[in-house]
């Protein structure tokens, strides 16, 4: 981690902000690089997080079965993982609606007249919740009054360069170094 700042108490003070907010968010462990570059004579905010992998998304196969009934306008599935059962329940109802979905046992869920395709389906995406986390993170980072933000995300880097006034193309230079550094320290490991 690196807080760049031309006053060394701000830059201690942002350090320690961040260090804070990324134990109290739980994502301490998770982020694999941070830079900061701040000045509030401009006033200009960039952070650049690079998150570590993580494991793929759970699917419906990793943890039940399925099979659907023509005749009855049914899928039946059978949870072999209870573990997932509740993500499982929670996005076929928004997906499909509460009331087309029963659940007999803690073992068997029925979706009356199916319209998802149960194959392949993505019900839990560790990245997703570890994504969500960061942001977090991130706006609590942000100094107050710094809500001009342009944003950018690809792969397992987030960068926000914020101002209180407007995005200058000299602070998307510099989010992009910043970027560009980042992405060569991670080729080299």
């Amino acid at each position: 981690m690196q807080v760049e700042c031309y006053d060394e108490n701000g830059r201690e003070v942002y350090d320690m902000i961040t260090r804070h907010i990324l134990q109290e968010v739980q994502v301490v462990r998770a982020v694999k690089d941070i830079q900061i570059y701040v000045d509030p004579r401009e006033p200009v905010f960039i952070i650049v997080v690079q998150y570590e992998k993580t494991s793929p998304p759970v699917v419906m196969e990793d943890f039940a079965e399925y099979e659907y009934d023509a005749e009855a306008n049914e899928a039946f599935i059978k949870i072999k993982d209870e573990n997932y059962l509740p993500e499982l329940l929670k996005k076929l109802w928004e997906i499909e609606g509460r009331n087309k979905i029963h659940q007999p046992s803690r073992f068997e869920v029925i979706v009356d007249d199916p319209q998802i395709k149960l194959e392949g389906l993505v019900v839990h995406n560790p990245e997703e919740d570890l994504k969500k986390k960061v942001y977090d993170a991130i706006f609590r980072i942000i100094p107050e009054g710094f809500r001009v933000v342009d944003h950018y995300s690809q792969g397992n880097i987030i960068a926000l360069t914020c101002s209180d006034e407007y995005i200058k193309e000299e602070y998307l230079e510099k989010t992009r170094q910043i970027i560009k550094k980042m992405e060569e320290n991670k080729k080299s490991y």
